[in-house]
């Protein structure tokens, strides 16, 4: 059977002494509220700085002539998936609802999925630029063209950091994925109608 939420001060006056966002999660059922007990809204504030990183460094990828994320404009698309479940994490923290929790769900799964797509095309460029350094010392054309090769290595800072960033919100999106599984399990409000007889009377009856 499913914990009551409900306190005694609940089913006697019918008040919460809480802010509204409090008394939202106190009416809801228990896994919901232990949701908003691992504070989405800090993981969520996490989430869109990096959203945030991965669209100012596509528009530095934008310029480059070779093989970078840009090609099939991960920096974009991955940065906007960021910035949409960060916001969507601050906004179910603040008024939290099964519904708000779905969507919550749903999101990180489809941005789960596109870091598995951007990460295989990154690690596709590490091996271009690993094939490119290759071929210069080879050719011994990094004696005559240093700026290639120092810009090689920029692109794969670049590349390199927005990989770790993405992995970074891989695991807090897993992580947010397992709770709101957890809070969508069982959702369901119990509610107690308890009667009050009134007091007996001193009053003998005739």
């Amino acid at each position: 059977m499913e914990d009551t939420v409900s306190t005694a001060t609940e089913r006697t006056t019918g008040k919460n002494g809480g802010e509204g966002a409090d008394q939202r999660v106190l009416m809801s059922s228990k896994p919901l509220h232990r949701f908003i007990q691992q504070e989405p809204k800090s993981l969520g504030i996490v989430i869109v700085i990096f959203g945030c990183a991965e669209l100012l460094m596509g528009f530095n990828l934008a310029t480059e002539s070779t093989v970078t994320s840009y090609n099939i404009y991960i920096p974009f698309w991955q940065g906007l998936l960021f910035l949409v479940c960060g916001n969507l994490s601050i906004y179910t923290e603040a008024h939290p609802s099964k519904r708000m929790v779905t969507v919550c769900l749903a999101m990180y799964l489809i941005s789960l999925f596109g870091i598995i797509v951007s990460a295989g095309y990154r690690i596709h460029c590490f091996l271009h630029y690993s094939w490119l350094r290759h071929r210069m010392y080879w050719a011994h054309e990094w004696m005559t063209d240093d700026w290639s090769l120092r810009r090689g290595d920029q692109l794969t800072g670049v590349e390199g950091l927005l990989f770790t960033s993405s992995l970074c919100v891989f695991v807090l999106l897993i992580f947010l994925c397992v709770i709101a599984r957890l809070a969508l399990k069982s959702t369901r409000t119990q509610v107690i109608v308890q009667f009050v007889p009134p007091p007996l009377s001193d009053t003998p009856s005739n």
